[in-house]
């Protein structure tokens, strides 16, 4: 299931990342490829060695936080270290999948979902459509600044080659206390199904039940 999470970075916000990104110095991203992905990855990452980056990540990741879906879609129990990510004309992502583990030691973590928070005006540059594939054909995904989207990282997706301008996002992994993606499903559904009866006349014994339900299989379910 892939999720959209609209304004991740307001106006106020999203610009003083932006003024940020414009400070960063740029390195090659495939440091950061996995073995099998290093030969398909053509862009450039921030290097996230240097404190001001670090501190941009941080400031990002509170506000995906405190998005009011994140958490009923993603379940995190852990979060990755964000990559900022810019793709010039021609840059291109191939098809690839996720490492299953990313980090080391006491580090390393699962990767359940991807995240990506787009952070260029989307009129902006051409082409550079994050594209997912699932059983019902490919999804092409290209959002407004500071919006994001969650999927699948075990997922086969791509970076569509970008045309002209400059394609500027932040992406991340995430380990969910509930592994399996259909019952991360279920928990989403059914929350987003008492935010909408919560705002209807429907008794608050009825919600009670509900948040029972939810409370008990986030019980069963999490790891």
């Amino acid at each position: 299931m892939s999720v959209i999470l609209q304004q991740v970075l307001g106006p106020e916000d999203l610009g003083r990342v932006q003024a940020e990104l414009a400070e960063f110095s740029w390195v090659s991203g495939k440091r950061t490829a996995g073995a099998a992905a290093r030969g398909v990855k053509e862009n450039l990452q921030a290097d996230g060695s240097l404190p001001r980056v670090k501190e941009v990540e941080r400031f990002v990741v509170e506000a995906l936080r405190r998005h009011p879906l994140f958490e009923i879609a993603a379940r995190p129990a852990r979060i990755s270290r964000l990559l900022f990510s810019r793709y010039e004309p021609g840059m291109t992502y191939g098809a690839h999948t996720d490492d299953a583990l990313m980090g080391k030691g006491d580090d390393k973590l699962r990767t359940d979902l991807a995240f990506t928070i787009f952070l260029a005006a989307r009129e902006s540059y051409e082409g550079g459509a994050l594209v997912i594939e699932s059983a019902l054909g490919e999804q092409s995904v290209k959002l407004e600044a500071g919006d994001a989207i969650l999927y699948p990282a075990g997922s086969i997706h791509h970076v569509a080659p970008v045309a002209s301008g400059v394609r500027l996002a932040a992406v991340g992994w995430l380990q969910s206390f509930v592994s399996d993606a259909s019952q991360r499903e279920i928990l989403f559904d059914l929350a987003v199904t008492r935010t909408r009866l919560a705002q209807t006349s429907v008794a608050r014994e009825d919600l009670l039940t509900l948040d029972k339900s939810i409370s008990n299989l986030l019980r069963m379910w999490a790891r």
